[in-house]
């Protein structure tokens, strides 16, 4: 069986499911602009590590059974929407950053969220997000033959986990880059809280779908 073909088509809807703009996004130039580089890049290693996740229990079977309980798909979709509209309302009471110099700067890392804060925060973000599971169905019942062999549909999930982590981690550098953050440094707050209510609206987007058909 070819599996060229499949394997561009697999690649490029991969590729332009992570790079539409989302909640992850959202997340992860906030993360990166608010806190830090390394930040942003744990935080891109926690969405990497919930694609993995997804990627594995679709393999094996599980997303098809989650997809068709209702009771577990509404759970899942629900605190997803409740953890996004947590985040964005921690975002819209956030207290403005200080303005340049050494001192507050070293203020500023010192709140900086600890690696696993920001690994966990990517990781829950990504894994409660209903949209990712129902893609991972579509793609391992609809877009990948069955016939394709196992190590081949395991590289799929990999696959998207590199993408994942290389996309998101060049948002990171990008976010965090000095230049950047210092030309962004007087409107950062007015950013923070700019993100914080698209959170929210996604949140509450996320909560809402599904009602009407």
């Amino acid at each position: 069986m070819p599996l060229l073909p499949e394997l561009i088509a697999v690649a490029i809807l991969q590729f332009l499911v992570i790079i539409a703009p989302g909640a992850d996004f959202v997340v992860i130039c906030r993360n990166s602009l608010v806190y830090s580089r390394r930040t942003g890049i744990y935080s891109a290693l926690g969405l990497t590590l919930g694609i993995l996740v997804h990627a594995s229990y679709s393999l094996i079977g599980i997303g098809f059974i989650i997809s068709r309980s209702i009771v577990l798909f509404a759970l899942i979709k629900y605190l997803g929407a409740a953890y996004l509209i947590y985040l964005g309302y921690k975002s819209l009471i956030a207290k403005p950053q200080r303005q340049l110099d050494q001192q507050s700067r070293r203020s500023q890392t010192s709140q900086d969220l600890s690696k696993l804060a920001a690994v966990r925060m990517g990781f829950v973000n990504n894994i409660l997000n209903p949209k990712v599971t129902l893609f991972f169905l579509s793609l391992f019942t609809q877009v990948i033959n069955p016939l394709t062999p196992i190590p081949v549909q395991i590289w799929y999930g990999l696959q998207m986990g590199i993408m994942t982590f290389t996309w998101y981690t060049s948002v990171a550098l990008v976010m965090s880059h000095p230049i950047l953050k210092e030309k962004l440094l007087s409107v950062t707050h007015y950013l923070e809280k700019a993100m914080g209510a698209v959170l929210i609206a996604l949140g509450i987007r996320v909560a809402l779908s599904g009602v009407e058909k």
